[in-house]
C-alpha cells in the first residue's frame, strides 16, 4: 500500500546555477531556500528586510528599492530603546532613527543593486491577511504594539494581484534580464484560523497562478503542494505542527534542486556539500596518523573548490586543524 503521492514536477524555464545573482525574499521559505543555496555557494541576498509574508509588503519594499525612495519617518517606532519601523521585520533596528534610516538606505541600496545585476527574484508568499495601523496604513510587523492600532484584513485577490502586479511589472522593463519565481510558504498560520488559514493560501495560489499568466518572466514553484501532498502527515512538521520540519525542509531542497538546477550545477552542489560536511567532522582522537591523512585529502578538496568559489573559510580553518 502507497501512503503518500509523488507528482512530477517540471523543469523550470529560468534554471538557475553558479553564475546567477539571486534575491530571495518573503516568509520562512525564502530564508530557508535562500540560506541553503548561499551555503552552497551561490550568490544570494535573503530577505535583506528580514520576513515577510505579504504580498503587498513585499511589493511596497520592492518598489521602495526600485525607486529609492526615504524612509517615511511617520511608521517609525520605539521600543525597548531599539527603533523600529512598520514596513520591516524587527530584525531591522536601529539604537536611534538617523541610524535606522541609515540602515535602511543601506538595504535599499543593496536590494537595488541585486535587482540591477541580478539574474533571479525568488518571492515566496505566506498570508493573504494583512493588518492595517489607525494612521500609518497596511504593516508588514506589528512590533507587539497594542493590538487596538490595528484592524486585521483579508485582502481581496484583485487588491493583491494590482499591487504585486504593478511592481514586477515594472521589473520586466527596468530589468528585462530579471526573472521571477513565486512560491507559496508551506509554513501553516493556523493562528489565524485553520479555515481562514485555507482560504487564505488558496487566494495566494490563484494570485500566483494569475502572475505566472499575465507575466513572461514569471514561473511558480510548488513547495506548498510538496508538503500538503507528498509529505500529507504531521511528523513531517516540527513541534510547533506548523513550521516543516528538517527533514521535509532537506526533502523541498532535493525538489528544488532537481526543477531549478541544471544537471552540472546539481553535480557541483553534491560536491559542495560532501566537502562541507566532512569539514563538520570531528574526529574523537585527533593525534592519529588516520586523522592527519583525512585533513590532507580535505585541504586538497578544498582547494580545488577555491579556485571556483570563496572557500577561503573553510581553507584557513583546514589549515588551523592541520597545524595543531
Amino acid at each position: 500500500m502507497r501512503w503518500s503521492i509523488d507528482f512530477p514536477i517540471h523543469e523550470s524555464p529560468f534554471p538557475i546555477s553558479h553564475r546567477s545573482k539571486i534575491l530571495s525574499m518573503g516568509s520562512c521559505f525564502a530564508q530557508t531556500i535562500g540560506q541553503k543555496m548561499k551555503n552552497a555557494k551561490f550568490d544570494v541576498l535573503v530577505n535583506p528586510f528580514g520576513t515577510l509574508f505579504h504580498p503587498l509588503n513585499l511589493a511596497d519594499l520592492l518598489d521602495h528599492a526600485l525607486f529609492q525612495d526615504p524612509l517615511d519617518q511617520e511608521g517609525m517606532l520605539e521600543r525597548d530603546g531599539l527603533f523600529l519601523h512598520y514596513s520591516t521585520h524587527s530584525d531591522i533596528a536601529g539604537k536611534s532613527p538617523e541610524e535606522l534610516t541609515e540602515i535602511y538606505s543601506q538595504k535599499l541600496r543593496l536590494t537595488r543593486s541585486y535587482l540591477e545585476q541580478g539574474t533571479h527574484l525568488i518571492l515566496t508568499l505566506g498570508t493573504a491577511w494583512i493588518y492595517v495601523h489607525e494612521t500609518f496604513g497596511r504593516v508588514a510587523n506589528c512590533h507587539k504594539q497594542p493590538q487596538k492600532m490595528f484592524e486585521k484584513r483579508l485582502l481581496s485577490l484583485e487588491e493583491m494581484e494590482m499591487g504585486l502586479w504593478s511592481v514586477l511589472d515594472n521589473f520586466s522593463r527596468a530589468f528585462p534580464n530579471l526573472k521571477i519565481i513565486l512560491t507559496l510558504s508551506p509554513v501553516r498560520h493556523i493562528k489565524d484560523g485553520v479555515a481562514e488559514n485555507q482560504l487564505s493560501k488558496s487566494l495566494l495560489r490563484v494570485l500566483c497562478a494569475n502572475l505566472e499568466q499575465r507575466i513572461s518572466s514569471v514561473s511558480y514553484f510548488p513547495a506548498y503542494e510538496i508538503i500538503m501532498d507528498e509529505l500529507r502527515d504531521y511528523r513531517f512538521y516540527k513541534s510547533d505542527l506548523i513550521h516543516p520540519s528538517e527533514e521535509a525542509e532537506d526533502y523541498i531542497w532535493q525538489k528544488w534542486q532537481q526543477a531549478i538546477f541544471p544537471v552540472s550545477t546539481r553535480e557541483k552542489v553534491s560536491e559542495i556539500q560532501k566537502v562541507l560536511a566532512e569539514l563538520t567532522h570531528r574526529q574523537f582522537n585527533p593525534d592519529t596518523e588516520a586523522h592527519r591523512k583525512f585533513l590532507q585529502n580535505l585541504l586538497v578538496k578544498v582547494e580545488r573548490l577555491n579556485k571556483e568559489f570563496d572557500f577561503s573559510r573553510e581553507l584557513a580553518e583546514v589549515e588551523s586543524r592541520i597545524k595543531r
